[in-house]
């Protein structure tokens, strides 16, 4: 089955990439969630449109995505969340409560897309997050989290 990526998707392909996967896995699983669209030979506008709107997305090349590394990885980003008494987060940390907190903290503004969060944080303290800024270079943000 022939399908366009609408998102990047960790393994097969970034958003915009023609993929060639197996019918259940592309019925099943990247056409419900949106993660893809069917193929056709009227398709290609819709490529040409999603490959420009990631390009505004992506950093310019290798050597700005460096950069913003150096400065993500610089200084830890804190955090405040509302916790109990023991340091249990009342809920947990999402991604895009992670991106506004690097954007407040001065850092660049960062697609909640791109940031990886191993498992769910949902206590106080100190916790590493991957933010993937290019396909080659990937920052490892230190994120304080400090109870309100």
């Amino acid at each position: 089955m022939k399908l366009i990526l609408t998102q990047e998707v960790p393994g097969l392909g970034a958003a915009g990439d023609v993929v060639e996967v197996k019918d259940g896995y592309g019925r099943n699983y990247l056409m419900p969630r949106g993660f893809a669209i069917s193929w056709t030979k009227g398709g290609q506008k819709q490529i040409d449109d999603i490959r420009r709107a990631r390009q505004t997305r992506e950093f310019a090349d290798l050597d700005a995505a460096r950069e913003v590394k150096t400065r993500l990885e610089s200084k830890p980003v804190t955090m405040a969340a509302k916790a109990g008494d023991t340091g249990r987060l009342f809920g947990a940390v999402t991604a895009a409560d992670i991106a506004s907190a690097v954007t407040a903290a001065g850092g660049p503004a960062i697609d909640k897309r791109r940031i990886e969060v191993g498992a769910p944080i949902k206590s106080v303290g100190s916790h590493s997050v991957t933010v993937r800024l290019h396909p080659e270079v990937a920052a490892n943000v230190r994120l304080e989290i400090v109870p309100t």
